[in-house]
């Protein structure tokens, strides 16, 4: 009996300033594309907490340890690829000039941490905030706990929706969609065990089953179910209505949102990898909103998506080396080097 061929691990990725990250088991890379045209690529070791710490990687905790690793792990990339890219280069503004003047190296810190508490406030008030404010006054019209959650979590998903859809009208964002397309095809490349090439990549979709996008609309579907069980129970039990006190409701949700996450993360595994029309069809509405988070990219972009992979999986390419320790790649070696 013949084996089953082995699937290729998973490589995850992200977007980034003009480039893309891109994440094997061991390893993670970072390409960027500067003005010159040439590629900046860096490349480390990497360990994943359930590595770091077996219980991290366990069933339902994975989901909920990945969704905060990820989000500081996320803002870091980023400053990594404006550092690269040169954007980090330009004149500090008045702020930053006091700041580091005050605190000296440890500014840089100090700027990541306002712009995650940012993060984090931004998206608690879009999405936690406000899609519960009418819930207070349907309950007193007599609406049903089931029926409330249900408008919350719809309420919730048209605010991400139309939050992704204005990012989308900004220039410097659309092209960061279109990184984020280029990562995918790249993905699919790989995955599909076809030489990492241009023309290769660029014969894939933009839309990929194991997208943050799509963990982001399972976790809020999923969350309609979960809380709607929830208050349920909670009033059955105790008597207490999470509907009709709204500090009450918001702690809750904040407090029950690592194991909504953990659940989620779990159902995305298991849709990405399985194919079957009842998974398709479960898998559809995450890949239609990826619509609104990537675009067709160029071919200059895939080959940085490339040239990300490849350092990944292989190792920094050849190429200048810079005191950090990053490899510049000419744009024509890098070009001939992804046909």
């Amino acid at each position: 009996m013949k084996k089953e061929a082995k699937r290729p691990a998973d490589i995850g990725g992200q977007a980034v300033l003009e480039g893309v990250m891109m994440k094997a088991p061991d390893y993670m890379a970072i390409a960027v594309r500067r003005e010159s045209g040439d590629i900046v690529v860096k490349r480390e070791k990497y360990v994943s907490p359930g590595k770091k710490h077996k219980w991290m990687g366990l069933p339902l905790l994975r989901g909920a340890v990945n969704m905060f690793y990820m989000m500081k792990y996320g803002m870091n990339v980023l400053e990594d690829s404006a550092n690269m890219g040169g954007a980090m280069d330009e004149e500090p503004s008045r702020f930053e000039k006091w700041l580091t003047k005050r605190i000296g190296k440890k500014a840089d810190k100090v700027f990541m941490g306002i712009a995650i508490v940012l993060a984090l406030a931004l998206s608690m008030g879009l999405f936690v905030l406000l899609p519960n404010l009418p819930v207070k006054a349907l309950r007193n019209a007599g609406w049903s706990l089931t029926a409330v959650n249900l408008i919350s979590g719809l309420f919730r998903t048209i605010i991400l929706m139309g939050y992704l859809y204005i990012c989308g009208l900004q220039k410097d964002l659309r092209r960061t969609f279109q990184y984020h397309g280029s990562e995918h095809k790249t993905v699919y490349c790989h995955e599909n065990k076809l030489p990492l090439t241009v023309e290769n990549a660029q014969t894939f979709s933009t839309l990929h089953p194991r997208c943050g996008t799509s963990f982001l609309l399972i976790t809020f579907i999923f969350s309609i179910i979960f809380y709607s069980v929830i208050d349920q129970a909670v009033l059955s039990i105790t008597g207490f209505d999470l509907g009709a006190n709204y500090l009450v409701r918001i702690l809750s949700r904040l407090l029950l949102l690592p194991l909504v996450a953990g659940i989620s993360y779990e159902i995305l595994k298991g849709l990405a990898h399985a194919d079957t029309p009842f998974t398709r069809a479960l898998r559809w509405p995450g890949m239609q909103l990826q619509r609104l988070t990537t675009r067709p990219p160029t071919d200059d972009m895939v080959e940085v998506a490339i040239v990300s992979m490849n350092a990944a999986l292989n190792g920094l390419p050849d190429g200048e080396k810079t005191p950090e320790g990053w490899v510049i790649v000419p744009r024509q070696a890098e070009m001939a080097a992804a046909q």
